[in-house]
């Protein structure tokens, strides 16, 4: 398999909207409770994501890393760099102005604290120096990212990663979530989203690892008659009722799942007839960054602008808050996030490139 697996692009934009359900959910008090109780946990998407990034990253990154060694890290950071960068650069520049606004008109808000600015001009927010989200608040998750693409060239060059057979992989795996699982209950952490300032670092971190590994894994070998995208389905569907019955911890059976489902999801890339392989889903997950960057202070935005009771939101208007988030989703990917990529990239150091073949 070369090129892009479409199923997991079109799951990204899936998931991007999600967390904006996620961010929007106090406002809906119209909700029935099911739906409420399934908004509330959008913040797993992130996880997802996570995971799906240290896939795709793999996927993309790990033969150029292999040819070139050490001195394809500056080329890898620098790619990297220029994809995440010019849109969160953008979207924090954006509250600054309007913590400006806010200063100058006596508003002066505590969730825009001046003294960790620098951090975030750095994407260093959330590596354990802040006791609280600020600022952007969804920008937590790509300092973390940030902090895993300093970690991936490592992985790829000091671990014996592209080496392992696949028990040995899903081993690494298994242990890895275990010690998530441990370190989070520890703490008395029972969910993935609590604490994010203190353990969402290692979450990300623990999360893109198996993410990497499991691509590994899923490059040994083809899934010719579909068993294997079979028994991966099956694999999501038993960790995920387990966790939705209250019989296993979300701690582990979700992120447990997740992977099965990435893994099933890029097997079905291949499938001729596939629902996720349609052009408008295709194009949420391209401009999913976008999405996910921009929801949280364009809806702080749009309540100061439009709304008067923050918890009683009207479903029409919750309707337009939905329409004017994807038309900002889709003006940011093209005229910021694409545009600042090519600029940045036209400045990268270039390492060699091979094409990606399933390994035997």
């Amino acid at each position: 398999m070369t090129g892009e697996l479409r199923s997991l692009t079109s799951a990204r934009g899936i998931a991007a909207w999600l967390v904006v359900i996620y961010h929007i959910r106090s406002g809906a008090n119209w909700a029935p409770a099911w739906l409420m109780e399934f908004a509330h946990k959008g913040y797993l998407a992130v996880d997802f994501f996570f995971l799906l990034s240290g896939f795709v990253i793999y996927l993309s990154a790990h033969k150029a890393m292999l040819s070139g060694g050490a001195g394809a890290v500056p080329a890898f950071l620098a790619r990297r760099f220029a994809r995440i960068y010019p849109l969160y650069g953008v979207m924090l520049g954006l509250t600054v102005a309007f913590a400006l606004l806010l200063r100058a008109t006596g508003r002066e808000d505590g969730n825009y604290p001046w003294a960790e600015l620098p951090l975030h001009i750095v994407m260093m927010q959330n590596w354990g120096f802040t006791p609280a989200l600020s600022w952007n608040h969804p920008a937590w998750s790509i300092s973390a990212e940030f902090a895993a693409y300093l970690l991936f060239p490592l992985l790829i060059l000091c671990t014996p990663i592209t080496r392992l057979r696949r028990p040995n992989l899903l081993a690494a795996m298994i242990v890895l979530l275990a010690i998530l699982h441990l370190a989070l209950n520890a703490f008395g952490e029972q969910t993935l989203g609590g604490d994010i300032p203190r353990f969402g670092l290692l979450r990300c971190l623990i999360e893109f690892s198996c993410g990497a590994l499991l691509c590994a894994f899923w490059l040994r070998g083809p899934d010719r008659d579909g068993r294997a995208m079979a028994i991966a389905f099956a694999g999501a569907t038993m960790f995920w009722s387990q966790w939705l019955l209250g019989l296993g911890s979300e701690t582990w059976a979700f992120p447990a799942g997740a992977a099965c489902l990435i893994l099933a999801l890029a097997h079905a890339s291949t499938l001729r007839r596939n629902p996720l392989h349609w052009a408008p889903l295709h194009y949420l997950g391209e401009i999913s960054y976008a999405t996910y960057m921009a929801h949280f202070m364009l809806f702080i935005w749009f309540k100061i602008a439009f709304v008067t009771d923050a918890r009683a939101i009207p479903p029409v208007t919750m309707a337009a808050f939905l329409a004017l988030a994807f038309a900002a989703s889709v003006l940011l990917y093209h005229l910021v996030e694409r545009p600042g990529r090519r600029w940045l990239g036209a400045f990268r150091l270039r390492a060699p490139v091979r094409p990606l073949q399933r390994q035997p």
